[in-house]
């Protein structure tokens, strides 16, 4: 039997809850099925047009973890916690009408206020299906920091201190489509020091440190701060990713930040907000809600719109008015 598991790529709590889902589904679903179990991994990116290619739900069970609901029939598993799971108004009521039925709704699952998809998952998994998370804890607790940033400081999500921030590092810039599906596996297995010392896992980790140094001085020479809000354009530098953070740590006053940067496969505004922001969280913008008016999502506090490649001046655009949104609500504040 052969069950494909479609995550959220380069993203930690993708590869976590991946990772999870697997061994959730091999101690607690598979034993009962009397056949032999074969795990696929496939990534999903967030991009502009279609998320999802029917032809690819080949796998006897087809689970998607920590992205975006689709009401195909071939998909028999789904784990989410972002506010915008839903593409579309139907999406929301079909997946509304599987919790009315017993057998459904013991397989979809969604809450938007679970920090990361990982803790999610592990608590349904224990309390609706009896899995023993207790060895996971490391992973999930870890999961929540890097999706939640629930960092202690600026310093500690930049610098790279940790092996999480490191895997991060790498898990968002790998350009290999082999490399996550093979570290996916190791994630629940052993420690995450352990993980990163792995020689195909180690191996990456020099050049991608350097990258990061070189990612930390293009954004502070690029970067615009006023009235509460950051903005940068790297869109002249084909970047895979950058620490989402590093706004923060060059400005720790603001509250917003909006970066726009290219990639090979979209033009991408990321719209966050700084995680040790002293503003009143009751005055605070809706990120998803802002990203949503432009086909993207995300959280109350980091969300992010996809446009392809040939579209940059739409992205550039959007950013500017949500830019000068952000701008006039700081000033407020």
């Amino acid at each position: 039997m052969r069950v494909r598991v479609f995550y959220h790529d380069k993203c930690f709590d993708g590869a976590c809850s991946a990772s999870l889902f697997t061994r959730f589904h091999r101690e607690c679903i598979a034993p009962g099925l009397g056949v032999p179990v074969e795990y696929e991994f496939h990534g999903l990116v967030h991009r502009a047009g279609a998320l999802f290619n029917e032809s690819d739900f080949t796998g006897d069970e087809n689970a998607i973890v920590d992205f975006k609901y689709s009401a195909s029939p071939q998909i028999t598993w789904w784990f989410d916690h972002h506010q915008s799971a839903f593409l579309t108004p139907a999406d929301h009521q079909h997946f509304l009408a599987c919790q009315r039925d017993a057998h459904c709704s013991r397989r979809k699952f969604f809450d938007p206020t679970y920090t990361s998809c990982t803790s999610f998952l592990a608590f349904i998994g224990e309390t609706q299906f009896g899995f023993d998370v207790k060895p996971l804890a490391e992973l999930i607790r870890w999961a929540d920091i890097v999706d939640g940033a629930k960092y202690e400081s600026p310093e500690s999500a930049v610098e790279m201190a940790a092996p999480a921030m490191k895997l991060t590092l790498i898990i968002e810039a790998t350009q290999d489509p082999e490399f996550i599906p093979r570290l996916i596996p190791l994630l629940t297995k052993m420690p995450l020091q352990q993980v990163l010392e792995q020689p195909f896992v180690a191996c990456l980790l020099p050049p991608l440190l350097e990258q990061h140094a070189r990612a930390i001085e293009l954004i502070r020479e690029r970067a615009e701060y006023r009235d509460g809000t950051i903005f940068f354009d790297i869109s002249d530098h084909q970047l895979e990713g950058f620490n989402k953070f590093i706004p923060y740590y060059l400005y720790p006053e603001a509250t917003y930040s909006i970066g726009l940067s290219k990639s090979s496969f979209r033009t991408k505004v990321a719209v966050g907000s700084n995680p040790w922001t002293r503003t009143d969280p009751e005055t605070m913008v809706n990120l998803a809600k802002v990203c949503e008016r432009y086909g993207g999502g995300g959280h109350a506090r980091v969300g992010a719109i996809s446009f392809s490649p040939e579209r940059s001046d739409e992205a550039r655009a959007a950013a500017k008015v949500i830019v000068a949104e952000l701008r006039e609500a700081g000033k407020k504040s």
